[in-house]
């Protein structure tokens, strides 16, 4: 995979120029980037990443994005519509996740820059909770399938992560989850769909399980939680996994995803405010005044927040319901092209994000199949214990004709992953978070990502 595309198309700037550059011949080149790197996402045959993929919807979100780009959220007395924007969209998305089944209606929550901050935030607040209580050696307790995330959390606020292996259906094993818990715990965690496959935790056994030991219990929603709500409108079976289980104390729905918003908003909600103001952080005796923020971030842009909450309103309970009955349909489509070939097989039973492996047995390796989709102009994720591809489902995969041309692909490939298996010949693709079809060597994976990283660094010459 090439990293620097543009090297040889347009200017490599390695220092800040003498002159600044023409306006129009910086849109040129930003439009030219833009168009090329866009144009896989709108044939359809990219697995999440765009989740719209709505021209138009895109134009008018950057057009609300231009009015508040430039405003800094933690002045709100400048910028008293950050206030209006962030409140209204908390409270939008809390009444999707049963806030209303809360006694007193006290459910509240805080806009964040993303999943990964809509996960540390609420294990920051568990850990302070834990102290009060006289909680030294805290730890969290989470299935294997847990995002990322919240072991990076758990790494930069010094809180154990124990990780415990999930069930054979891929899901939480809440027994097992049970042993773990102890008087140090101070969180316990659950998924509304995993990313690796898709599932839903079984989240009324955990709430039962944090109810008994009095812990609280956080629900990753960043992916699926904005798809899934909508599941029971359209009478499709979603178990609970929201406020109306009276366990689950924290939840997080990233509205960048299927929310529809612009990238860079997530919405963390808590059951009780107390429980929220556990992630504040203040500076009373600093000479520049006294310092006040809600979370992790400091200055926010209130471009992000304007656009995400522009994106629900104007979409409104009927365009997400639309759109989500086309994303539920085309999930089943593609689990029955799947499920058509006997070498392959669908984990579990996702509802958007389809996550499939080669059957026990099966003459071919899952990455073959991944290698010969990308010669094909498809993008999915690798996926690790046990090897498999996921394709997770958003509008674009939704638009006429793409699945067609993935099932006479899907059957192409699989031809191709047989020969390559006979001929011994090693896959290029690995299963390597973010990174698509990337060729990732099994045994320089750590060396792979970290160079991964490293690449804005290393710009060639």
């Amino acid at each position: 995979m090439d990293l620097y595309p543009y090297t040889n198309t347009f200017p490599v700037q390695r220092r800040l120029p003498e002159i600044g550059r023409a306006r129009h011949e910086v849109l040129a080149e930003v439009q030219a980037m833009a168009h090329r790197e866009d144009e896989p996402a709108h044939e359809g045959q990219i697995s999440g990443s765009v989740y719209s993929g709505d021209v138009e919807h895109y134009a008018f979100l950057t057009e609300v994005f231009g009015h508040f780009g430039h405003a800094n959220v933690l002045q709100r007395d400048m910028y008293p519509s950050a206030t209006k924007f962030e409140g209204e969209l908390i409270a939008m998305v809390a009444g999707l996740f049963g806030a209303h089944h809360v006694p007193d209606h006290t459910v509240c929550g805080v806009v964040t820059s993303g999943g990964t901050e809509s996960l540390m935030n609420p294990l920051l607040a568990a850990r302070e909770a834990g102290r009060q209580r006289g909680i030294t050696r805290p730890n969290l307790v989470m299935p294997t399938t847990a995002h990322p995330a919240i072991v990076k959390g758990a790494h930069y606020f010094g809180v154990e992560a124990r990780r415990v292996a999930v069930g054979s259906d891929q899901r939480a094993d809440v027994d097992a989850m049970a042993d773990a818990v102890d008087d140090d715990t101070i969180i316990v965690y659950g998924s509304a769909g995993t990313y690796p496959h898709g599932l839903i935790d079984p989240i009324d056994d955990l709430s039962e399980l944090v109810i008994e030991r009095g812990v609280p219990l956080h629900v990753d929603g960043c992916l699926g939680g904005l798809i899934l709500c909508w599941g029971p409108e359209l009478g499709i079976d979603v178990p609970p996994f929201d406020f109306r289980l009276p366990g689950v104390t924290s939840l997080s729905a990233d509205t960048h995803k299927y929310g529809f918003g612009l990238k860079g908003s997530s919405v963390l909600l808590y059951r009780t405010p107390e429980l929220r103001r556990l992630q504040y952080f203040t500076v009373e005796d600093w000479a520049g005044g006294l310092y006040a923020s809600p979370g992790m971030s400091g200055s926010r842009s209130g471009g992000i927040i304007a656009a995400a909450w522009a994106a629900m309103v104007t979409l409104g309970r009927q365009g997400f319901v639309d759109i989500a009955r086309d994303i539920f349909h085309t999930a089943a489509r593609l689990r029955s092209i799947i499920e058509a070939h006997d070498e392959l097989q669908v984990i579990g039973h996702p509802l958007f994000n389809v996550a499939f492996t080669h059957r026990q047995g099966a003459p071919l390796d899952i990455f073959h199949v991944n290698d010969a989709l990308a010669e094909r102009g498809w993008r999915l994720n690798g996926l690790q214990y046990p090897p498999a591809l996921h394709f997770c489902i958003t509008r674009p995969n939704t638009a006429p004709g793409v699945m067609a041309r993935f099932a006479a692909d899907l059957d192409a490939a699989l031809e191709s992953a047989r020969r390559a298996g006979a001929a011994g010949t090693p896959p290029r693709s690995g299963a390597a978070y973010g990174a698509g079809g990337a060729s990732v060597p099994g045994e320089a994976v750590v060396g792979a990502m970290v160079g991964w990283l490293d690449v804005t660094q290393a710009l060639p010459m």
